[in-house]
């Protein structure tokens, strides 16, 4: 879900009002505005600017206007899949229900016509987005105020990009570390065997530790989880953040993926902390030695890049994957600093 399928329409009491508004969401990367007819803005490139009039968002300046279609009834899905077909887009505005019928003209619409609707507030955004997994084309959400721009820019889930700091490291060592706190994150979303969360002890390097997807003799799979790791542990966010695994709450956005492959947004549904017999695995990352603390346990895997092995099987010298980053970090934030993890 990106900026590009979202536009603003700013809505203060006043143009210049509304004109603060405007600059305030181009200069938070949003490259559609949905204006009053009245109030001027010069072109501007990359930036698509629309006219909200009675019956229609009419692309400045004189571009064919997408009809506005309100929908309460079947009978207005019919009526907006006919204008949809006819003009190539349709904008539907809900009066009562809005998921299932932005659903249903997404499904009609397939790629015959863009499908547009009109929200009233940014916590409807995420549902009309993923409809179908697609979503709308396009989603209109008005903004009163500077405060509301944020409050959309947080709304919309983060797509992550691809990482580039793959690297595989021999273990130094695998060995027994007592009892401690293990976290299981417990997902709102089912994950691929090969899929997994980033983990350490330390920011400049997070291991691959895979989702319990697979299960093994004893236990059935369990393909929404991740026995992450040890209390202490940092996990890396959707947003490239970081944060403590005992720090996580239901609806934090978690960064999961394959080795070197894109990675999603995932939610975390909810959190497990227990006591456990852990593992310390101690890798070799250019030098330096980076360190997990898992539960010993055979449901618990990391990654090689290829394939998936048990912590319980791991021997020094064998080669697990994980990803490097900046080591400096305030408040789960990236920071250029001089500092020395161990």
């Amino acid at each position: 879900m990106t900026r590009e399928r979202v536009a603003i329409q700013p809505s203060g009491t006043s143009a210049p009002e509304r004109n603060r508004i405007a600059d305030y969401a181009l200069r938070r990367g949003f490259t559609r505005l949905v204006l009053d007819p009245g109030d001027r803005r010069p072109p501007r490139a990359g930036v698509e600017f629309f006219d909200r009039t009675a019956g229609g968002l009419r692309p400045r300046p004189d571009g064919r206007p997408v009809r506005i279609v309100r929908v309460d009834s079947p009978a207005d899905i019919a009526r907006a899949r006919e204008i949809g077909i006819r003009d190539g887009a349709v904008a539907a505005q809900w009066v009562r229900d809005r998921v299932i019928p932005l659903e249903n003209l997404r499904a009609d619409a397939g790629s015959s016509f863009r499908v547009w609707t009109l929200i009233d507030r940014p916590s409807e955004l995420p549902a009309a987005l993923g409809a179908l997994e697609h979503g709308a084309d396009l989603v209109v959400v008005p903004a009163d105020s500077i405060e509301a721009v944020d409050a959309i820019e947080a709304a919309i889930e983060h797509r992550p990009s691809l990482l580039a700091g793959w690297k595989l490291a021999p273990l130094q060592a695998v060995r027994t570390a007592g009892m401690g706190d293990r976290v299981l994150v417990d997902t709102t979303s089912i994950l691929r065997p090969s899929e997994g969360l980033l983990v350490g002890s330390a920011a400049a390097f997070l291991f691959h530790v895979a989702s319990e997807a697979e299960g093994s003799a004893y236990t059935r799979p369990r393909s929404f989880r991740v026995n992450a790791g040890a209390a202490h542990s940092y996990v890396l966010l959707a947003d490239g953040t970081t944060r403590y695994l005992s720090e996580l709450a239901p609806g934090d956005a978690v960064y999961v993926s394959e080795p070197r492959a894109a990675g999603r947004s995932v939610r975390v549904g909810r959190v497990k902390i227990e006591r456990r017999p852990l593992t310390l695995l101690e890798a070799n990352v250019e030098g330096r030695s980076r360190t997990l603390f898992v539960q010993e346990a055979e449901t618990v895997r990391l990654s090689d890049g290829r394939r998936r092995r048990a912590v319980t099987r791991l021997r020094p010298g064998d080669r697990v994957i994980g990803c490097g980053f900046p080591p400096g970090r305030h408040l789960g934030q990236p920071i250029e600093e001089t500092i020395e993890e161990r």
